[in-house]
């Protein structure tokens, strides 16, 4: 599991994944959202402006990244 460190309290998801660079554009991490290839705390969220908050869990691509 690796720590995604955010300021705030809260950041969409889209701009999660793009931040942990796990995609290199926007589009591509829109894709995998709306594929359903992206789960938030074990439930698939197709959701790009899901709001994530510390503590949160989200797997995608064999990844797994915390919110910190």
């Amino acid at each position: 599991m690796r720590d995604i460190e955010i300021r705030g309290d809260m950041i969409r998801l889209g701009q999660f994944l793009k931040l942990a660079d796990v995609m290199e554009s926007g589009g591509e991490s829109k894709e995998l959202v709306l594929d359903g290839e992206v789960t938030v705390n074990g439930e698939v969220d197709t959701r790009r402006g899901r709001q994530l908050h510390k503590g949160d869990v989200v797997r995608v691509l064999g990844q797994v990244l915390r919110v910190a």
